[in-house]
């Protein structure tokens, strides 16, 4: 099982990975990543009422198959479910889940963290931060050098 979701509603990250495993004898490892909301991010580490996420639909879903079929190139997947949401989310909610599985941790593991430093640095969603403090200014989150670096290890 491959999947891509671009979603607003909240997933199950249980049901998820047990969708990779269901009637499979094939699978010795799943490797699973979910993605929280932070109440400690906002403008200066001020605190986060909120964080709306954009994409841009039909093309953002793409570009996470084409990484996904990277992952797939690089390492013997048996599945991948990525779940990505969109819209307003508070403190705690979940953002992003992936999940990889094979018959070996190691290309399981590699493969959950090849999607995760693409999805930070390159999947095109946009993030706006609103503050806890409403004189504040909240604003579009920017790339992080420290993600980029993260990312850099994947290039051939």
């Amino acid at each position: 099982m491959f999947a891509v979701r671009i979603q607003r509603e909240p997933f199950d990250a249980v049901a998820e990975s047990a969708a990779l495993a269901a009637g499979r004898t094939d699978v010795g490892a799943i490797v699973t990543f979910t993605g929280l909301c932070r109440a400690d991010a906002g403008p200066d580490g001020a605190g986060l009422a909120a964080l709306t996420l954009e994409h841009y639909p039909g093309m953002a879903e793409e570009e996470i198959e084409r990484h996904v079929e990277e992952a797939r190139r690089r390492w013997p997947l048996t599945g991948a479910i990525v779940v990505h949401r969109h819209g307003r989310l508070e403190p705690g909610d979940p953002i992003v889940f992936v999940a990889t599985a094979s018959s070996h941790r190691a290309a399981a593991f590699a493969a959950a963290e090849f999607l995760m430093d693409w999805l930070k640095t390159s999947a095109p969603f946009w993030k706006k931060e609103e503050p806890l403090d409403v004189a504040r200014s909240g604003g579009w989150v920017e790339a992080k050098a420290s993600d980029d670096t993260a990312a850099d290890r994947w290039r051939e």
